[in-house]
């Protein structure tokens, strides 16, 4: 059974889900990347399966958001708990995630279980607002450390109450 999101206290990343200078050679190897982190830390029971999941809906609609972010994600039956992995990637490289405005430097895959709908949107809803502000993306970019990241993403949700 999967656990309800507190926002208040949800740990949707750590600092082992963050990968610094991610080195991909496109957003199917940046998204397969994330989901081996989620996967060694057992927030995802089978990782070739979620990841066709995510790859089929990644072929549905492009993930990419204004402002060099790749916003892969997926509500699947495989994932124990809401979880985001984060990739910034190498200095001088991105990925296309389909946004209109360009490659993404930013990438995180949010993986939520499949029973939690709500769940799913409210972190992508509110993941959107805070990647809208040019000022947290850079916190993402500059941060050059995975515990200062993992805490970025985790505060994001308490800061934004509807």
């Amino acid at each position: 059974m999967a656990e309800p999101l507190d926002r208040y206290d949800a740990e949707l990343t750590t600092p082992d889900m963050v990968i610094l200078e991610m080195d991909a050679a496109d957003k199917l190897d940046a998204t397969s990347q994330l989901a081996e982190r989620m996967h060694a830390a057992g927030r995802i029971a089978d990782l070739e399966g979620f990841l066709k999941q995510v790859n089929a809906r990644e072929h549905q609609l492009a993930t990419g958001l204004p402002g060099g972010v790749g916003l892969p994600h997926a509500r699947s039956e495989l994932v124990s708990q809401t979880s985001i992995a984060v990739g910034i990637t190498k200095y001088g490289r991105a990925l296309d995630f389909g946004a209109a405005d360009g490659p993404a430097t930013v990438i995180l895959l949010i993986a939520t279980p499949a029973s939690s709908f709500s769940d799913h949107l409210e972190v992508l809803a509110t993941l959107a607002r805070s990647l809208s502000k040019e000022s947290f993306r850079e916190s993402l970019r500059r941060a050059y450390d995975a515990e200062v990241i993992a805490e970025l993403i985790n505060s994001s949700l308490v800061f934004f109450d509807h």
